[in-house]
């Protein structure tokens, strides 16, 4: 789509840019009508001139057009938002996989910033930087102590709190984040020599992963986790899918659970590696009837291998149109619960001063000519938003047969199997959520500082693990875990059910600090009721 520079002062420009933008989408014959003193935007600007200059208070326009662009958006569906100058940023950066820092991973231990991780190639690693080390400066940013909790603006109540972490965690990362060849003076406390070391690091690009775990579940069967359609994640779902064929994978799960979408061409990429040469993947339709449609080529690396697409209630946008596309095609199994029920696609677009709308420009729908976008009104996205507890009043996450379906939408696979439309993509093979919690806060509330400064103080002897022996032999008499229950200091004994649930989490949390994702999804999916239910499917194809 064209882009169009607007050149106003800049309190207007925020006001009537949504306007504009909107406008762009329309085959405007005299253009001009964008300026006129008649228009809208001329309207919307004299109101701003008399706030500004004639009310009787002062008042901060910026935000109140902020209020008025959100409001406005809000009265067309739930999916077109207003992203502020602030949020732009992190929203960019998660959508194009990769930011300019230094390249750790650290947590916030004692009012210290602890390296918990080095990214393996980036500028940390090149510089020297150890998992262990503590920041304390980063050029002129004192980042422990008071002055970090001064930096980050933390009261006293929120201290120990998970939003005092937040606070601090975000204090430090705008002191380490910058441009791109940029340089940063971090001066680290490292325990292991007791000493501070100083690194003169160069900024880099930073990977931001999407397919955040991959590994064989057994000789046959493998397993990739998305948790969202990035810039990058074609490539890095490649390169797991590559991986694990080469290992002997005949079979897939490819779990989309919890995944909120991205990039339509990104999921289209990813569809093409399991269907044939020319089949329909997905088709959008604009307002002005304009059909676009998106079909597999014959590049694909896993078309004769079975397919298993994990789904639940957050899967949305681009994960409904991979697992539509599936099952539109009579491809493999869909697994789970039925989706949230996304069927709009968006456009960014910039409003000039770092801001920006995701605009609704267009409807998708699946191979056999579904739209899965659940219904609203705009009057009333209360009931919208809040979906998912009518799904449980339903009781639609225990029960299949408690999930409502019109019949008006029903649609045939090629194969003939029966599909509905109007809410999201209802599974295969349906699996219940999990209802047996065992969770006690208590038991779980010191779970990752307790394994933080277990790992710390053990670190030469933590790092000689490597993830499949760590899988199949750590703490095999439950030394360190018993060490973790006395210091809950409890005066009552676990049921055994919970303590096998909180012995698989220590497990699957200390996996995830020494290694990366993948270790903690192979220590918890081994009581997964989804991944228990494909096991069970890929025995009997």
């Amino acid at each position: 789509m064209t882009k169009r520079k607007v050149y106003f002062p800049l309190f207007i420009g925020i006001a009537i840019a949504t306007g504009i933008f909107i406008g762009s989408t329309f085959n405007f014959k005299n253009k001009s009508v964008l300026f006129s003193s008649n228009s809208k935007e001329a309207k919307i600007k004299r109101l701003i001139n008399y706030i500004q200059y004639d009310y009787v208070d002062k008042v901060d326009t910026d935000s109140l057009l902020d209020d008025a662009i959100t409001t406005m958006l809000a009265k067309l569906d739930p999916h077109s938002v207003y992203i502020p100058k602030d949020e732009l940023q992190r929203v960019t950066e998660s959508m194009q996989g990769k930011f300019a820092g230094i390249g750790v991973s650290f947590i916030i231990h004692d009012d210290s910033v602890a390296v918990s991780s080095v990214i393996k190639g980036g500028p940390s690693e090149k510089a020297g930087i150890k998992a262990g080390d503590r920041i304390i400066v980063a050029n002129t940013d004192t980042l422990f102590g008071k002055s970090l909790i001064k930096k980050a603006g933390v009261i006293e109540i929120e201290r120990g709190t998970l939003e005092g972490s937040r606070k601090m965690s975000d204090a430090v990362m705008k002191a380490l984040k910058g441009e791109t060849d940029t340089k940063v003076n971090v001066k680290v406390y490292r325990r292991s020599v007791n000493q501070t070391l100083n690194f003169p690091i160069t900024r880099g690009d930073v990977s931001i992963t999407s397919v955040s775990a991959h590994y064989m579940i057994n000789n046959t069967l493998g397993y990739i986790k998305v948790d969202r359609f990035a810039r990058t994640t074609y490539e890095e779902f490649k390169k797991a899918l590559d991986g694990l064929i080469a290992k002997g994978m005949t079979s897939l799960a490819l779990d989309l659970r919890g995944n909120p979408g991205g990039y339509m061409d990104i999921a289209n990429m990813i569809v093409d590696e399991f269907l044939e040469d020319g089949k329909l993947i997905v088709f959008t339709k604009s307002k002005h009837g304009e059909i676009d449609k998106s079909y597999a080529t014959d590049k694909g690396d896993f078309e004769h291998g079975k397919i298993f697409v994990l789904i639940d209630q957050n899967s949305a946008s681009a994960s409904e149109i991979v697992a539509g596309a599936l099952q539109d095609n009579d491809k493999g199994t869909i697994v789970g619960r039925r989706s949230f029920g996304k069927g709009l696609v968006q456009q960014e677009m910039a409003l000039g001063d770092g801001s920006a709308v995701r605009l609704t420009t267009a409807r998708y729908y699946t191979p056999t000519g579904r739209s899965i976008q659940k219904p609203y009104n705009h009057l009333d996205q209360t009931n919208y938003n809040n979906d998912y507890l009518e799904r449980i009043h339903n009781g639609e996450l225990i029960s299949r047969d408690s999930i409502k379906v019109n019949d008006s939408l029903k649609y045939k696979t090629p194969k003939g199997k029966i599909v509905y439309g109007g809410g999201g993509i209802i599974p295969d093979v349906f699996v219940s959520i999990d209802t047996l919690s065992t969770f006690n806060g208590k038991w779980y509330a010191n779970l990752s500082p307790f394994i933080f400064k277990y790992i710390d103080n053990n670190r030469k002897e933590m790092n000689k693990w490597e993830l499949y022996d760590f899988v199949k032999k750590f703490d095999k008499n439950d030394k360190i875990f018993n060490q973790y229950i006395a210091e809950l200091d409890l005066n009552y004994p676990i049921p055994p059910m919970a303590k096998e649930d909180l012995k698989r989490y220590f497990k699957a949390i200390m996996a995830r600090n020494l290694f990366d994702e993948t270790g903690y999804f192979m220590i918890s999916q081994k009581k997964d009721n989804m991944i228990l239910k494909v096991l069970e499917l890929d025995l009997k194809k």
